[in-house]
């Protein structure tokens, strides 16, 4: 391992102060370490490549920003955990620099993810494809106004549900937006697609888990806007008639892991209590 990126949110001054300190300690390791804000995509992007290593100091939702933005790169990302839930981070502060001479050395496993692909058609053309390591959600806008989104897999109708919206989650995803709408919590090593509808109303209101192969198209029928929600970080408006069709990408999502890898369900355990 020779060079590491280190990934900070921008306004948390404790990520400043844990990457300076990783920094030093690198060098005498004889790494190279770019630091690197969050926020800034188009740069973070560029100095990710050729990079062994990347380490998230923020939050899930920084760490989420950093798989979704490398993803296709296939660097490993290891997250410090700097935020209030941590479902996903791997060390909490005071355990970072001492950490640093194994990953130094390769010492850790890597858990792969399955992320999700988006493409959105409206207008009569094609957006650029998204991606997401957490869910996608099709839902209605600013208007507090259900809206109704046919739900169609593999080709075959399902239903049209009357709701808030409609969530297709990955197995990650399944303890993020899709838990607190009563959707069910998958390992997150599976390779599943959670299709969870949100308030709905006097409509199927059951979540659906379907395999990876599975192709989800959501259409939109509203009179107010809608909008295309991807890991609640990227979001595009939405018109009537527009069609919005999930499935698993072809990228996978690769954490850094050091402790065990059954450690899912004592961390599942600790965050929910």
């Amino acid at each position: 391992m020779k060079r590491f990126g280190l990934v900070c949110h921008p306004n948390i001054a404790e990520a400043q102060r844990l990457s300076q300190a990783a920094t030093v300690r690198l060098k005498e390791l004889g790494v190279q370490a770019w630091t690197g804000s969050a926020w800034e995509e188009d740069e973070l992007l560029k100095r990710a490549r050729g990079s062994d290593l990347l380490l998230s100091f923020g939050g899930d939702g920084t760490l989420v920003r950093l798989a979704r933005l490398t993803a296709g790169l296939n660097i490993p990302i290891l997250g410090v955990n700097l935020g209030r839930v941590g479902f996903l981070a791997e060390l909490q502060p005071n355990d970072v620099v001492e950490s640093l001479d194994a990953l130094a050395e390769g010492r850790f496993w890597l858990e792969e993810r399955m992320m999700l692909r988006a493409e959105l058609e409206q207008d009569g053309g094609t957006a650029k494809p998204f991606e997401a390591i957490n869910e996608v959600v099709v839902s209605r806008g600013r208007v507090a106004r259900i809206v109704r989104i046919a739900a169609h897999v593999d080709g075959q109708y399902l239903t049209t549900y009357a709701a808030d919206g409609v969530i297709v989650a990955s197995p990650t995803g399944s303890t993020a937006y899709a838990l607190a709408v009563g959707g069910p919590i998958l390992n997150p090593q599976l390779a599943n697609l959670v299709v969870v509808p949100i308030a709905p109303h006097l409509t199927v209101d059951t979540a659906l888990v379907l395999p990876a192969t599975a192709h989800v198209r959501l259409v939109l029928s509203t009179e107010e806007e809608g909008t295309l929600t991807v890991d609640g970080q990227v979001d595009h408006p939405l018109c009537d008639g527009a069609v919005v069709v999930v499935t698993a990408s072809s990228n996978l999502c690769r954490f850094v892991r050091m402790g065990e890898r059954n450690y899912f369900y004592k961390t599942l355990m600790q965050k929910i209590k």
